[in-house]
């Protein structure tokens, strides 16, 4: 009897201090309700300056209330409604301000633009890597035409070798005929969007082995354009393979150059972490690094598209060289003023 007595009282007090919690607190955690409510049924738009603030406060107290719950165990039906409050508010005051289109737009005009810069000068050092393999790879070539098979392999070359003739590289390639929207647009260039994005993927996630198969692969590619090149040279055809390529080369190599850069900004930094950890270090590039290569998808799908029609449809080497240089302009001009400044962009 004694012990039931004690229960009963136990009991009875924590009701009392659950209801008086709940009295001192109730008529935050109601406006909370319906500020919150008000926000999912039209959008964060609905609440005035002044309310903003004010939800903000209103849930850092529900927080408060919840974790003071918790601690003094009051009864659970409170618990389970502070807890889904909260998690309701905390959507509400620090979710995402946009949905999938405006977060596209967000990447597009600040977070890509921002991440290229911030692997400026681990893009620099790929491009000397690309542009020595290709180098590299003319010279070779043109000291013995037969050499372009080490660099070029028979899928890439396509039927295009030593033994190509002047008019068949000019008719079969470089001023090859329209074959219609369906093969150029859609088959050839969504197969040379899959070959690109995979070539760029592995010179981005190769970066974690220190970044020197991301070297490899990329002057590799630099020596194969090297020989191409050299082929055409050797036939007299060096400034209307140079236009023929740049036409969609300029987006498709940067792309590459790109990756390669955020490949190596991830390698730096497993290789020398600094002060931090590996582990930390890594945490605070990776972000940076994915964001560049991500953006870079796009480029390799413009890239496509203009190599699978643009290209053809505009059959004349000034016209090529025009397009390319108007291309490389935009492309600079929105890589170095879009998105505004940020700290590290100075540095």
């Amino acid at each position: 009897m004694r012990y039931g007595a004690a229960q009963g009282g136990k009991s009875g007090e924590l009701t009392l201090r659950s209801a008086e919690f709940r009295a001192a607190r109730e008529d935050g955690w109601i406006k909370l309700d319906r500020m919150v409510t008000r926000v999912e049924d039209g959008g964060i738009g609905v609440l005035s300056a002044s309310e903003s603030e004010e939800i903000t406060l209103l849930y850092r107290s529900a927080v408060s209330s919840l974790s003071v719950a918790r601690n003094i165990a009051l009864d659970r039906n409170m618990l389970l409604y502070l807890e889904n409050l909260t998690l309701r508010a905390y959507l509400v005051v620090y979710g995402p301000r946009s949905g999938m289109s405006g977060s596209m737009a967000e990447f597009f005009r600040r977070g890509w633009p921002r991440a290229v810069r911030s692997v400026r000068r681990q893009l620099a050092v790929i491009a000397l890597v690309f542009f020595v393999g290709a180098a590299a790879g003319f010279m070779i070539v043109r000291a013995d035409v037969e050499n372009f098979n080490l660099f070029v392999s028979e899928r890439m070359s396509q039927g295009r070798g030593p033994d190509s003739t002047r008019e068949e590289l000019l008719g079969g390639e470089i001023f090859a005929p329209w074959k219609g929207f369906t093969e150029m647009f859609v088959v050839f260039a969504n197969s040379l969007f899959r070959h690109n994005t995979m070539v760029g993927i592995l010179c981005f996630g190769l970066g974690f082995m220190l970044g020197v198969p991301t070297i490899i692969l990329i002057a590799s590619n630099g020596a194969s354009l090297g020989a191409f090149l050299a082929l055409h040279s050797d036939k007299g055809l060096a400034l209307d393979f140079i236009c023929w390529l740049s036409i969609h080369g300029v987006t498709e190599i940067a792309a590459l150059l790109l990756m390669g850069a955020a490949g190596l900004l991830v390698a730096q930094n497993i290789i020398f972490p600094g002060r931090l950890s590996r582990l930390e270090s890594l945490a605070r590039a990776g972000h940076s690094a994915a964001v560049a290569a991500i953006g870079c998808i796009a480029m390799f799908f413009i890239a496509g598209i203009i190599e699978g029609g643009f290209r053809q449809l505009i059959a004349n080497t000034a016209g090529r060289l025009v397009f390319a240089a108007v291309t490389g302009l935009l492309w600079a001009c929105y890589f170095i003023f879009a998105g505004g400044k940020r700290r590290d962009d100075s540095r």
